[in-house]
């Protein structure tokens, strides 16, 4: 049995689901497979993630605040309602300029 994740079957709010804390980073698995994951997070005005590559695409839509998300060194600023996707194996870094909270989807590719 799969557990740490959303109950199947129940309405919920991804901005309810996760809360801010002080000077932190807080996250909370939807969905968690094989095949990817889909995760929301909620990162504290200044927290962030430093620079870091993965071998698969990631997906993040922006559900509350503000982020600058850095891809191979050019700077995105996103805001409430605003999708990004980072590509696979190129580095990538979060800054929360404002707290936020983002829905992130990591699609991985099958192994041949």
């Amino acid at each position: 049995m799969i557990t740490n994740e959303f109950p199947k079957g129940k309405q919920f709010r991804f901005t309810n689901e996760v809360e801010y804390s002080s000077g932190g980073i807080v996250s909370k698995n939807v969905l968690k497979r094989p095949t990817g994951n889909i995760s929301v997070f909620a990162f504290d005005k200044g927290e962030g993630l430093s620079e870091h590559t993965a071998p698969f695409d990631a997906m993040v839509q922006v559900l509350d605040g503000k982020v600058k998300i850095t891809i191979g060194g050019e700077p995105h600023d996103l805001e409430v309602g605003e999708t990004i996707i980072m590509p696979a194996n190129i580095s990538h870094a979060l800054h929360a300029t404002e707290r936020f909270k983002m829905l992130l989807t990591m699609i991985k590719e099958p192994k041949e």
